[in-house]
């Protein structure tokens, strides 16, 4: 288990990947600096994310349900980046798994929060687990929700910060075999679209990450079969370059491509081409 948890982080660590710029990792750094929190850091988008800040030489945060993921990521991030980590092993769907990530930053100059821990379902709404729905609200909404709320008020009183939430593309419209999921996702796009135009004027930067499929754990966990995706290495930095420039971001030229051609299309047909799109990835789910 040890050995692949390395080797996926080993993958995300090549040199072959986007990078930031120095100037981009300045930016980040005396913008949102000292601290920066990522939930999900263990795995997919929230561990590139944690590469990238580590390497602007950001401390950092870093959550998930698994410790034994936390301390490889620790571990290889320390033998990249002169930074300092604190590892918060946590189920954010708990509320003590919130408590716990409140109270590990503590005394810390957080300047960064990044909401990266989620998981989806897929299939029939009808054939679901309602505990596995319930739970994935409690994570993708509920978490975020809290998490949002507290640190943009810490944010607001030392006039600085920034938050990243993650949606998807299919946070824009109906999406039948993922309804649920989208649903939530729907709900962290108008979230973040509303409170970055509250919290702007008080120097709070908000932005939701919108990608298209994106090869990570999510798939598996959602039951999907994705034949075209971008990997975490393609939406990282165009994410963190967005943060202060815009208020949504579509990651990866795959993802501007889907969103963009369905923009002049009616909700309504919307919903029928993500019901292909959505069916093609699920059929196997109902045969």
């Amino acid at each position: 288990m040890a050995c692949r948890i390395e080797k996926k982080i080993r993958e995300q660590l090549k040199p072959n990947k986007m990078k930031l710029s120095n100037t981009e990792k300045t930016r980040l750094k005396t913008k949102y600096g000292e601290w920066a929190i990522v939930t999900g850091a263990s795995s997919g988008i929230g561990l590139e994310l944690a590469i990238q800040l580590a390497s602007a030489g950001l401390n950092l945060v870093i959550n998930s349900r698994h410790l034994d993921k936390l301390q490889e990521v620790e571990k290889q991030l320390k033998a990249n980046s002169i930074i300092e980590i604190k590892i918060v092993a946590s189920d954010v769907s708990e509320t003590e798994g919130i408590d716990k990530i409140i109270e590990a930053t503590q005394g810390l100059n957080i300047g960064l929060l990044i909401v990266s821990a989620g998981y989806g379902t897929s299939g029939n709404f009808i054939d679901s687990s309602l505990h596995s729905e319930i739970n994935m609200l409690k994570v993708n909404c509920e978490a975020l929700l809290s998490l949002t709320h507290y640190y943009s008020q810490q944010f607001v009183q030392q006039k600085r910060g920034g938050i990243i939430l993650m949606s998807s593309m299919v946070a824009f419209q109906g999406t039948p075999y993922s309804a649920n999921y989208a649903a939530t996702k729907a709900y962290v796009q108008t979230l973040a679209e509303a409170i970055a135009v509250e919290l702007k004027p008080q120097g709070v930067d908000i932005l939701a990450a919108a990608p298209g499929p994106v090869e990570s754990g999510f798939s598996q966990r959602a039951n999907m079969k994705m034949s075209m995706s971008l990997t975490p290495q393609q939406v990282g930095v165009p994410i963190l370059k967005a943060l202060g420039r815009k208020t949504t971001v579509l990651p990866g030229l795959l993802t501007k491509f889907l969103v963009y051609s369905l923009r002049t299309v009616p909700r309504w047909g919307k919903i029928k081409i993500m019901e292909k799109v959505m069916g093609g990835m699920t059929a196997h789910q109902r045969t």
